[in-house]
């Protein structure tokens, strides 16, 4: 602590390098002084799943990031840092129910993701209309871009509805993958369209 009574990062770090034992340990415990400390924004870290790795992110509001596996982690970590707030550490602790959650889904055993969600990645109300009526589509089933757009209060914006979902910030957990064209063509994803493919194969959409 500081003459203040205050922790500062000097310290924290310092601290840290001194200590002897295992180095996720310390970067664990580093994390949960720095959120003590008022210094911990963003928590994120990268999990396995059945399609590759993905990097999850969370801030005191919920989750607020979904990295798919064909995004490398350093890049989201960046767009956190430019978007949400510099103060970016990964902290696995932090996400163990979004872990959990996503371990079950991906097993079949979760049909419904109960996460909180930060949505301030999403700019613009059409778009977050957009996002949170996907949000509500249920598992196995599907909607067209053009009921989307209806349904966020414009029917003529099929477009505006697929930059959207294709800006999608929080992938899988609001499932932007149930969305298809007119005519149950898969359209576009941003994980790809074998991931999307995927997706809907095990919530036996396809």
């Amino acid at each position: 602590m500081n003459g203040n009574g205050r922790l500062d990062v000097g310290t924290l770090i310092g601290d840290a390098v001194r200590r002897e034992g295992d180095a996720g340990r310390l970067a664990q415990e580093f994390a949960g002084r720095a959120e003590v400390a008022g210094l911990l924004d963003v928590a994120f870290t990268v999990v396995d799943s059945p399609f590759g790795p993905l990097t999850i992110a969370a801030t005191p509001k919920g989750l607020v990031k979904v990295g798919l596996p064909n995004q490398d982690p350093e890049d989201v970590v960046e767009v956190l840092a430019a978007r949400v707030s510099p103060r970016v550490l990964e902290a696995p602790g932090r996400l163990d129910e979004a872990r959990r959650e996503l371990d079950l889904y991906f097993e079949g055993k979760l049909r419904r993701f109960g996460l909180p969600l930060d949505w301030r990645l999403t700019a613009g109300d059409f778009r977050r209309r957009v996002l949170r009526r996907t949000a509500r589509i249920p598992f196995g089933e599907t909607l067209s871009y053009t009921e989307v757009a209806a349904e966020a209060g414009n029917p003529r914006a099929q477009r505006a509805a697929g930059s959207a979902l294709g800006s999608n910030p929080i992938p899988i957990v609001v499932p932007c993958h149930r969305v298809l064209r007119t005519g149950g063509a898969l359209g576009g994803y941003g994980g790809g369209l074998s991931l999307k493919e995927e997706l809907l194969r095990l919530e036996g959409a396809l």
